[in-house]
């Protein structure tokens, strides 16, 4: 594990008996995305969160996909959560708070973000079968809640991510991902009246 204290990046390496994941992040980017998880429809996701959180983001996972893809994609999201967490540091300057609203096509997600310190998920609004639906043949539906779940608990974020409108899975999870992608952007970058922690508790 590896911490930059004058940039807010950070690089985490995890090797389990199902995946080995090896991601960086920098919070400070332009949206540089170099991904390879052997899972073609999670690598288009992460693509997507680096472009529109504007965090540069470099990963190189592999697992036991032949079995099924949830070690891999669930593994990837831990680090990504873990990482996030170090690479914001104590949080001094940030906004704290995103939102953001993103369509795709038919689909509408929203997504609310507080760096709160305290991981809590609020996930809901995918429509019956979505969960079930093999999106690209191989991605099961259920886990970008997976992901999402993944993410909040490592990085201490608290975040209610809603589906609004959408039919099509592949939009339904895209507009998901982009619209959390967006409101983390916000929450995490530095504002310049904000002067310490933003929290009346002096911790996050």
């Amino acid at each position: 594990m590896c911490v930059s204290t004058n940039q807010r990046i950070a690089t985490i390496k995890r090797e389990t008996s199902e995946s080995s994941v090896e991601l960086t992040i920098n919070l400070d980017g332009t949206g540089i995305a170099d991904i390879e998880t052997n899972v073609p429809f999670f690598n288009h996701m992460l693509t997507a969160f680096a472009k529109h959180s504007l965090c540069d983001l470099t990963i190189k996972a592999h697992g036991d996909t032949h079995i099924d893809v949830h070690h891999t994609v669930e593994d990837t999201g831990i680090v990504l959560g873990q990482a996030i967490r170090q690479a914001l540091g104590d949080k001094s300057g940030i906004g704290r708070y995103g939102d953001a609203h993103v369509p795709l096509d038919e689909s509408l997600a929203r997504a609310v973000v507080d760096v709160s310190g305290r991981p809590f998920l609020v996930h809901s609004g995918e429509p019956d079968g979505f969960s079930m639906h093999l999106i690209g043949g191989h991605f099961t539906g259920s886990m970008v809640r997976h992901v999402f779940e993944a993410i909040t608990l490592n990085a201490g974020l608290t975040v209610h991510l809603t589906v609004l409108a959408g039919r099509d899975p592949h939009h339904i999870a895209e507009a998901e991902f982009k619209a959390f992608a967006r409101a983390f952007r916000k929450a995490v970058e530095r504002d310049a009246r904000v002067s310490g922690i933003p929290s009346t508790k002096g911790a996050l």
